[in-house]
């Protein structure tokens, strides 16, 4: 069926589901290994497997306690109902990676439900995305197509390491309305996570995995409105990735509609997965409803019953989350809204920021007066090196002492910007205090009145066109000369001197 009426506009909504792999020691029904805790990283394949985990005859399931804080600590940070009692379910389907042919979740009684995650706006405001529930399952294993050694093999392997790891769903409204919401919510949420010690958060290594459900509202110059037939898209595990198949989706359906005219009604939900290579959504199947599974109550689990007093516990371990810091670091140390997102866009850097602050705190005055000046240190000369050396600004090799340090010689005027940016790169690759290093490389600012009007001097020499056009009325041509200055003298001039000397000298003063 095709239309005649012309598209006016076109709307996307996206509805989220997020796969958390929860970094406890043991996996979610068994005291195997768990691939997603640090520890295990590098376990050969189907190191990690258990009579439970290969689902031998007679075995029986015991839940992992801390993998159930784990999710009420999301729930509780996402603003959640935390379930009196939710209940574990049996999602039936086959799977070569799915030993036991079905999967422990949980079905209509979740442990999370009705909770929101507000994320941050081009524009500087804050959009609200609803939060439906998030619900506790076991992991499925995984399929390769290699040997090892990374030769090609036509058939599928199965490693059984991932399976029976914990897995928290959180499914979220379809509030969102662009690939980058998308990629915001997943970035806010994989960073709430890692605030929250439940996940590193690893992307390449499976730890967050997203699915969105998108679907297009298309109004017609005839004043109707139609909406597409939602489309699920599996499995994508980079923020390139969830970028691209949305937009891509977007443009498909569109398309699609104006050829054919379906539009979205029951069973018409479909599967697509990625095509990182050509940069396609392709076509899996058609979507399974809830029924095609089967969920059943697992016999061998008893409920969860979560008391208040269990819930006070596990919410008192919250720390501080990032939307939370992002408005202290504005309110409390005068920061720019870009600057407190740049700051806790990642938890360890994060962390070094804040001991960076306390160790100046230790030294000399108040939170107020140095959370600024530690926030544009590592924003600019840390942030410069972090990129140059491919690592956080928290792993370059710098101590939150010397930061204190260079803040400090700062202050006293002891050194300057230029100066300052040099010795934090070399502090960066030295034990040593601050002070020695700067006396070590000749970076203390000089205060003799004789050299500052020889590099004065130099400066007009090597830029006579600024000198020129200060002299005829241009005011802002001493930048280029003070940068002059600051240049041959390495850093060791002091900027506003040097201001004072060239204005004289150029008989401005």
């Amino acid at each position: 069926m095709t239309t005649s009426a012309s598209i006016v506009t076109t709307r996307l909504k996206i509805g989220m589901e997020i796969h958390v792999e929860l970094a406890t020691k043991s996996k979610m029904f068994s005291r195997s290994a768990n691939l997603a805790h640090p520890d295990h990283y590098d376990a050969a394949p189907n190191s990690l497997v258990d009579p439970m985990v290969a689902a031998l005859p007679g075995v029986l399931p015991v839940m992992n306690k801390q993998a159930v804080e784990m999710a009420m600590m999301v729930g509780i940070a996402l603003g959640c109902t935390i379930a009196r009692v939710s209940k574990w379910d049996r999602k039936n389907y086959f799977y070569p990676d799915l030993p036991k042919g079905y999967q422990i979740s949980q079905y209509d009684l979740p442990l999370c439900c009705d909770g929101e995650l507000h994320i941050p706006g081009a524009d500087g405001t804050t959009k609200r995305i609803g939060i439906i529930r998030a619900h506790l399952e076991e992991d499925t294993g995984k399929l390769g197509h290699e040997l090892p050694g990374g030769k090609p093999y036509n058939g599928s392997l199965v490693d059984l390491n991932r399976a029976g790891t914990p897995l928290l769903e959180i499914v979220t409204h379809p509030d969102l309305e662009s690939a980058q919401d998308a990629v915001t919510f997943g970035k806010e949420l994989r960073n709430l996570c890692r605030f929250l010690g439940v996940s590193e958060g690893i992307m390449q290594r499976g730890h967050m995995r997203f699915e969105p459900n998108v679907n297009v509202i298309i109004r017609t110059d005839d004043g109707n409105e139609f909406a597409t037939p939602i489309v699920e898209i599996k499995n994508l595990n980079s923020f390139r990735a969830l970028r691209g198949a949305i937009e891509h989706e977007h443009k498909r359906q569109v398309e699609a509609w104006a050829e054919e005219g379906v539009v979205q009604a029951t069973g018409l939900k479909s599967t697509r997965g990625w095509d990182d290579a050509r940069l396609i959504t392709v076509l899996q199947r058609e979507k399974e409803e809830a029924d095609d599974y089967r969920y059943f109550p697992d016999p061998d689990l008893i409920p969860v019953v979560v008391s208040d007093e269990w819930r006070q516990n596990v919410a008192a371990r919250i720390p501080e989350l990032p939307m939370q810091r992002r408005r202290r670091y504005q309110e409390q140390y005068k920061l720019s809204a870009k600057d407190a997102l740049a700051l806790t866009d990642d938890r360890d850097p994060c962390m070094f920021y804040e001991q960076c602050v306390d160790a100046c705190v230790a030294g000399r005055g108040s939170q107020a007066q140095v959370g600024s000046a530690c926030a544009k240190l590592l924003l600019n000369a840390g942030a410069k090196r972090a990129n140059e050396r491919g690592c956080g600004v928290h792993e370059l090799g710098i101590s939150p002492g010397q930061v204190a340090q260079i803040i400090e010689l700062r202050d006293q005027e002891a050194i300057g910007s230029t100066a300052a940016d040099e010795l934090f790169g070399l502090l960066c690759d030295s034990d040593d205090n601050a002070q020695a290093v700067a006396e070590q490389h000749g970076l203390l600012q000089v205060r003799d009145e004789g050299q500052l009007d020889r590099w004065c001097e130099a400066a007009i020499e090597a830029q006579p066109q600024a000198a020129d056009d200060f002299r005829s009325g241009k005011a802002a041509a001493i930048g280029r000369l003070v940068g002059q200055v600051m240049k041959v003298s390495r850093g060791q001039a002091d900027a506003k001197a040097a201001k004072e000397k060239l204005t004289q000298k150029l008989g401005r003063g």
